[in-house]
């Protein structure tokens, strides 16, 4: 979805040819990665991370192509809404310290955009859902959406599939029901994507054990536990980013899947799966074909760009998702889209650091492991920790009959630090990086002060005083304060 187009508006005819383009790609990418060597080369891992803009009451400040302008950095960008941003981190070998890179890299960019702000009179806020958002900043005349052709392009098309509002109900403490006119809801999430460059042959492991370990990650790393003024889940962004830009009408079209989820099944042999299911599964939004013949690059030896199915592909939200990049030579990458941002720059590494440790770990068993854990309970895992959090019960995978065995989400991430630990020693990365990281997980665990945990706590001790919406805003002053220290979150104080 970072590809930039500027049509708007499509014709069946465009469609039939963007259709036809598919199916071209998907031979020209099935040929590419059955040749010997393509992809191959040492691991490396970059980050995405994503804000909000507040202004000085802690709202929404619709002001990010400003903000953009002040600072026009190659490494920032505009979001779906107008009151989001994004960073992307340089890639890093992975080997050697690339966490404490990129945790550098990031702070720099983040004092970036905090200057760049404050000269349109906001701040940056890392944080999974902003818990001062109101339903009428998605109102139909709240010109939330930034203005750019894409953007309003994807609205139309999944508004045009839907042909109704989006329904968005969420359970929980304080149950919500909300009814949105767009997709512009989804901006109401802002997470922290990691990136693990793997060689094709690795592939399918790598991503069964990032899809098998995705639960107890974000048991540890939950930071989004409101949403319009409501307690919902420890990690409600599972739950909003689903309903946000799911074109299915509930009506009659349930039995399709969803574009926002966890996947369809375990990847049996290679990344080329994920792509077909995509393109069989899921219809497309945007049918902007390009100029190239993939399948006359391929048969000239070149790499591909692939430019429609990588479109397509950005248009389906797993929660992990395979990358195909053309640069370089060509490689295949993981990335990981569960975790949502903040509380601090060195939580969101560390959890970075605990899931691609985890992947690295567990791939020499992902076999055994995906065979003793049908995916389904998987899937089950995911929603799980997402609504409790640390406090969930998953099902996980046992060589002992009958499996799977249901199991603390506290404990299981307890006895998984580790495994990530000798994955990220295995993968090159400096042991004593690698200690001080996943101590950070150990630490949140144990204290039982995960993101969600702090906000909710202190959004009870407002409430002793002030109403809901008071209480949410000294709530957010007292996070924004506690982020700007740089210190992990279960050292703050209510």
């Amino acid at each position: 979805m970072g590809q930039e187009i500027d049509q708007e508006e499509f014709s069946p005819e465009d469609f039939e040819r963007y259709a036809a383009r598919l199916q071209e790609g998907l031979a020209a990418l099935e040929a590419v990665l059955a040749r010997p060597g393509f992809g191959e080369g040492p691991p490396s891992i970059g980050a995405e991370l994503e804000f909000f803009l507040v202004d000085e009451r802690g709202d929404p400040l619709r002001k990010n192509t400003d903000v953009l302008a002040a600072d026009p950095d190659p490494r920032l960008t505009v979001e779906l809404d107008r009151f989001n941003l994004e960073c992307n981190a340089s890639p890093q070998p992975l080997a050697g310290r690339p966490f404490t890179a990129i945790r550098e890299e990031l702070d720099l960019l983040i004092a970036k955009l905090q200057g760049a702000a404050a000269s349109q009179g906001g701040r940056v806020v890392m944080t999974g859902i902003l818990p001062t958002l109101r339903e009428s900043d998605f109102s139909a005349n709240a010109e939330t959406m930034t203005d750019l052709p894409r953007f309003r392009a994807i609205s139309r098309s999944v508004r045009s599939m839907r042909r109704e509002r989006f329904d968005i109900r969420i359970d929980g403490d304080e149950p919500l029901t909300f009814f949105a006119d767009d997709v512009t809801v989804e901006g109401a999430n802002a997470g922290f994507q990691a990136h693990l460059r793997v060689d094709p042959a690795d592939f399918a492991p790598t991503y069964n054990a990032v899809q098998l370990t995705t639960a107890p990650v974000l048991a540890a790393a939950a930071n989004s536990p409101t949403f319009l003024g409501r307690r919902l889940w420890q990690e409600t962004r599972i739950a909003l980013f689903k309903q946000a830009v799911d074109e299915r009408r509930e009506s009659w079209e349930g039995w399709r899947p969803p574009r926002v989820s966890l996947g369809n099944g375990w990847v049996r042999e290679s990344a080329f799966e994920l792509f077909h299911e995509t393109v069989a599964l899921h219809a497309p939004f945007l049918p902007v074909v390009g100029d190239e013949d993939p399948l006359a690059v391929v048969r000239a030896g070149g790499v591909p760009r692939l430019d429609e199915v990588r479109l397509h592909h950005g248009t389906v939200w797993r929660w992990n998702r395979g990358i195909y990049d053309p640069k370089g030579g060509g490689h295949l990458r993981v990335e990981l889209r569960s975790l949502p941002a903040g509380p601090s720059v060195v939580d969101m590494v560390a959890n970075a650091a605990f899931h691609l440790g985890l992947a690295l770990g567990l791939r020499d068993e992902a076999a055994w492991m995906t065979t003793a854990l049908p995916f389904k309970y998987a899937e089950q895992n995911l929603y799980r920790a997402a609504q409790y959090g640390l406090s969930a019960t998953l099902l996980w995978p046992s060589e002992k009959p009958p499996s799977p065995q249901p199991v603390s989400a506290a404990d299981l991430v307890l006895e998984l630090i580790p495994v990530a630990q000798r994955g990220l020693e295995s993968g090159g990365v400096d042991a004593s990086e690698a200690h001080e990281l996943l101590a950070v997980v150990e630490e949140r665990v144990r204290s039982r002060r995960t993101g969600s945990d702090w906000q909710l706590g202190s959004l009870a001790r407002h409430e002793e005083r002030l109403a809901r919406p008071d209480a949410l805003r000294a709530m957010l002053a007292d996070y924004i304060e506690a982020q700007a220290t740089g210190a992990p979150v279960h050292s703050w104080d209510f």
